[in-house]
């Protein structure tokens, strides 16, 4: 199997390897490869050039963030006096934005900074005096001559933040697997000639429409069920079953960006009505909400802020496909059964599969290719 996105890589060190050194912001949704992106660039530069830091994990206060970035680095600040302890919250970021700026490897060169999810820091904004977290930090990478490289799931707030931002900052944006990165990723098989991993490969590709984490899901499902006879659509079926792994994947994904954003209730409306009919416009919206055209606009611009809606042409939709159809099978009082699964996933793959495959799922055919629709059980 093969990384996903490989030759990002080259175009980040390319970028940090500029003259000015530019600071990418690597952007993608949950599974897309952020943080394995992330972790081959720390494992290229060394542990004692670099420093990886999940934000997300270690934001708490602004005091414990700074002690935990100093303690895990492997680098020095050469204008930093005797160690003492951070008198405030405020005094505690501060130090923290000068340590980003003025650290230095042991050997005086360039120390260069990996922050994974660094839109959380946002959450210091609540702490006395740190009402412009993102703002300040934005503006201490751009005046730092350090390399930083930063992530964050959150696309359409990430553009938000970096809106007035120096242009030293490169936007970077994970586009989805193409059909041959999916063939690498696959499992090895022993069975399968070259065209019939081609084809899995293909299905594979469009019903996880290109995501990363969807993607690994499904080979294993496909390589694990080979024996049964599994193929693509009875892998999604049993993965999204009540006990499935993406049933919890999505459940995560679902409540953190819910959780991120404003009006939590009324949002989850929203999300149903999405699911059961896309795209729908915002008077559609409202009037199935049973809200003014008003409130439901500010729900949708919410929903937006944390890419799980997007407009386009005043229609809204789904941005992850699998994640509406996790909500239609399992946003509901009783958890989904395992045929309640099997006819939603089949209404997706004819939706999303090449013409013959579609034809093949609407047969309800059994006999196909190595890999056939089976019955979970």
């Amino acid at each position: 199997m093969t990384a996903p996105h490989a030759g990002l890589e080259r175009r980040v060190i390319a970028s940090l390897d500029a003259a000015p050194s530019r600071v990418p912001v690597v952007l993608g949704g949950c599974g897309s490869g952020r943080t394995t992106l992330l972790h081959a660039l720390a494992d290229r530069f060394g542990r004692t050039s670099c420093q990886y830091i999940d934000v997300e994990r270690s934001a708490s206060t602004p005091e414990r963030f700074h002690d935990a970035l100093i303690a895990a680095s492997p680098f020095v600040d050469p204008a930093a006096g005797e160690p003492s302890t951070p008198t405030s919250a405020r005094d505690a970021f501060d130090r923290t934005l000068a340590f980003l700026q003025r650290a230095r490897t042991p050997d005086g060169q360039a120390a260069t900074f990996l922050l994974d999810e660094v839109l959380e820091l946002r959450t210091f904004e609540n702490f006395p005096g740190l009402r412009h977290v993102l703002r300040e930090l934005v503006q201490a990478i751009a005046d730092s001559p350090n390399r930083f490289v930063c992530s964050s799931r959150y696309v359409a707030r990430a553009h938000r933040v970096l809106r007035d931002a120096a242009a030293r900052f490169e936007v970077v944006h994970l586009p989805p697997l193409a059909v041959s990165d999916v063939a690498g990723m696959l499992p090895p098989s022993d069975t399968a000639s070259p065209a019939e991993r081609d084809e899995l490969a293909a299905s594979i590709h469009a019903l996880a429409d290109g995501r990363a984490a969807y993607v690994h899901a499904l080979g294993e499902m496909c390589a694990s069920m080979h024996q049964r006879g599994g193929d693509p659509i009875s892998a999604l079926t049993a993965l999204l079953t009540t006990d499935g792994a993406l049933t919890a994947w999505c459940g995560y994904r679902y409540e953190l960006r819910l959780h991120r954003a404003r009006g939590y209730g009324a949002l989850k409306a929203i999300l149903e009505i999405l699911a059961e009919d896309e795209p729908l416009t915002l008077t559609e919206i409202a009037q199935r909400l049973r809200r003014t055209p008003g409130s439901t606009k500010d729900y949708l611009s919410w929903l937006e802020d944390v890419d799980l809606v997007a407009a386009r042409q005043k229609r809204y939709s789904f941005v992850d496909p699998v994640l509406r159809l996790w909500v239609r099978l399992h946003a509901r009082p009783m958890p989904p059964g395992v045929d309640d699964v099997a006819r939603e996933v089949q209404q997706y793959a004819l939706g999303r599969l090449p013409r013959a495959e579609r034809d093949l799922a609407a047969a309800g055919a059994t006999e196909r290719k190595p890999w056939g629709i089976i019955e979970i059980d």
